[in-house]
């Protein structure tokens, strides 16, 4: 769980104006945060079914708004991928 603290420091990083609070580079942002987050509490609680269904949920909503960045911004796309390490 993200605190208040981390989620605007994520917000203040990757927001295109003053006031973006919710665009598809701060979603990206947001939700690959927590994945991480919640793969380090995985490897401690391999067991722990209930959380890893909401890790493949966020896997899937963050696939998915990379795929609609891929196609309506394809320069934000490719510095939102190298800024945050991931592979496509």
């Amino acid at each position: 769980m993200l605190t208040k603290r981390v989620k605007s420091r994520i917000i203040g990083e990757n927001k295109k104006h003053e006031k973006d609070t919710g665009s598809a580079d701060v979603q990206i942002a947001i939700v690959s945060r927590q994945i991480d987050e919640l793969a380090a509490h995985l490897k401690k609680n391999p067991k722990d079914n209930h959380s890893r269904r909401g890790l493949l949920k966020m896997v899937s909503k963050r696939r998915k708004l990379l795929t609609y960045l891929h196609k309506n911004e394809p320069s934000a796309y490719g510095k939102l991928v190298k800024k945050l390490d991931l592979k496509r």
